[in-house]
């Protein structure tokens, strides 16, 4: 089951920090980015992604626009102020939870930056 059976409580924010990074998103687009950036450790269905924009939206965390690609409207996502505010929360809540894992597990720091 690997590092994907702790995703589900992760995937908000990983959602918003995609789309903060790339300014807007559309949902297949978003489970391709996850896999990519993880080397495939990380993974989620678009079964699963669409209830997490939907709630994202209905927050007023994202906002909605759509676009005419190659003869196919395509529905994008982008962050609102209060969603990039959510963000730095998320953030640093990531941090303190991270922080403490690494005790519990007296685990080293894996986190590299490429």
């Amino acid at each position: 089951m690997g590092a994907n059976k702790y995703i589900k409580g992760f995937l908000e924010d990983i959602v918003l920090q995609l789309i903060q990074e790339n300014g807007k998103m559309y949902g297949y687009e978003l489970t391709q980015k996850v896999k990519e950036i993880t080397s495939g450790e990380l993974s989620f269905t678009e079964g699963a992604l669409y209830p997490v924009l939907h709630r994202l939206e209905g927050k007023g965390l994202l906002e909605v626009s759509f676009e005419n690609v190659e003869g196919r409207t395509r529905k994008y996502y982008s962050l609102t102020p209060k969603g990039g505010k959510n963000i730095i929360d998320a953030q640093e809540g990531l941090s303190q939870f991270l922080n403490g894992l690494q005790r519990v597990f007296k685990l080293k720091p894996t986190i590299h930056e490429s």
